[in-house]
């Protein structure tokens, strides 16, 4: 038998170019919520934080549901997106990106607002002292120092997305070549008869990817940490 077969490798690219997307569009809001979150007290402050979060606690179902009502193009915002820019995001696979990057943003938030929250205060205010301002601060002394929480965040974050299955098929569906990522493509053969040996088979390649993103995570985030200390 091949390695992968066509379907198997039209899953795993989509699922890989979907987390890509989603996590490379959610990143820098991510990081900017974590910021917030870590550093400033502001009125609703504690509403901000749960509504980051809800992705977590809710059913992906209806997340998926509530992106089709806004996104779909019907939807208030992406009725808007369809008569200006011609976008179009409900059943496609930008679609499964935004998806994915709703459902795995809570992740990325909390791992850097844990890794901005355990900076030395003080190197950022020598800096300060020395003549830099907020901006260059940020970005030469606090984002190199929370490059481990933010690399923690992307690697769980992209494998969070390559498992998303609820919100991306209440979306955008199960469309083959489209939007069919790994989790729909085992689902459809668990839904047909004498299915049980391709789905055994995308289970396998599900968990070798995971695995893959999480072992990839340990090993970078010590490399980085080694960087860091010298």
């Amino acid at each position: 038998m091949p390695l992968l077969t066509p379907a198997e490798t039209d899953a795993l690219m989509l699922s890989l170019k979907v987390s890509t997307w989603g996590i490379a569009g959610s990143l820098p809001l991510g990081i900017a919520f974590a910021w917030l979150l870590a550093r400033r007290t502001f009125p609703g402050k504690t509403i901000l934080d749960g509504l980051i979060h809800l992705p977590l606690v809710l059913p992906p179902v209806v997340i998926g549901y509530l992106l089709l009502v806004t996104l779909g193009r019907n939807g208030a915002i992406g009725a808007l997106l369809y008569d200006w820019f011609g976008l179009t995001l409900a059943f496609t696979w930008r679609g499964a990106a935004v998806a994915s990057a709703v459902i795995a943003f809570p992740l990325v938030v909390q791992a850097i607002r844990l890794s901005i929250e355990g900076v030395d205060r003080g190197l950022e205010s020598a800096a300060r002292t020395l003549g830099a301002g907020p901006f260059r601060t940020f970005f030469t002394v606090t984002l190199p120092l929370v490059a481990p929480g933010i690399l923690t965040g992307v690697i769980l974050g992209f494998a969070r997305c390559l498992g998303e299955f609820g919100a991306t098929i209440t979306f955008v569906s199960n469309i083959p070549g489209q939007t069919r990522t790994l989790p729909l493509a085992l689902y459809t053969q668990t839904q047909i008869p004498n299915g049980e040996l391709a789905a055994g088979r995308l289970c396998l390649i599900s968990i070798a990817v995971a695995m893959i993103a999480l072992l990839a995570s340990e090993f970078l985030s010590r490399r980085v940490n080694r960087i860091i200390q010298g």
